[in-house]
């Protein structure tokens, strides 16, 4: 097994040996290029007592707070390009632990953008979807109070915890 890479993301050390790796649909230009990777890391849970908090949302993030400030906007937000990010993680449970509250399904639809984030639990392992799509380059004034709400929601949803409780 090669050795563990250590990196740290959002304030954790994560120590992880990369399991499998592969690219998809390399050769397909008419279907979405993506990444199939899966990973170990140990002791990714956080301890509080006897639960185990997990964030199902493992790598990379969506929010932004630029819009966070007390001036107002007087010009268009300009977006990047235009995006669809689909991310899936699966962790398992540990043995002898058993989901006790999983975060709630978020479904935020704006004009302009999309974020739709889902966990689920199947069997011993929690399932994490989401999809964060942006449709229009250009925000206008008007609508940069709902941009700053669109990224709130994203954060939230990315701080969410699964928390896991021993099995009795």
């Amino acid at each position: 097994m090669p050795p563990a890479k250590e990196f740290v993301f959002d304030d954790l050390i994560l120590t992880f040996h990369i399991t499998h790796a592969a690219l998809v649909n390399f050769q397909q230009t008419d279907q979405p290029f993506g990444f199939n990777y899966s990973f170990v890391a140990d002791n990714y849970a956080k301890y509080a007592g006897d639960l185990l908090l997990v964030r199902p949302r493992v790598l990379g993030s969506k929010s932004a707070g630029f819009l966070e400030t007390k001036e107002p906007r007087r010009f268009p937000i300009e977006l990047e390009e235009p995006t669809r990010d689909t991310d899936s993680f699966e962790i398992t449970i540990p043995a002898g632990y058993v989901v006790d509250d999983a975060p709630p399904p978020v479904d935020a639809e704006f004009g302009f953008a999309s974020y739709h984030a889902k966990t689920e639990v199947r069997g011993n392992v929690v399932d994490y979807t989401r999809t964060y799509e942006i449709k229009e380059l250009s925000v206008p004034v008007n609508k940069a109070e709902e941009l700053r709400k669109f990224y709130r929601i994203i954060a939230t949803d990315e701080r969410n915890t699964v928390v896991l409780k021993p099995a009795h």
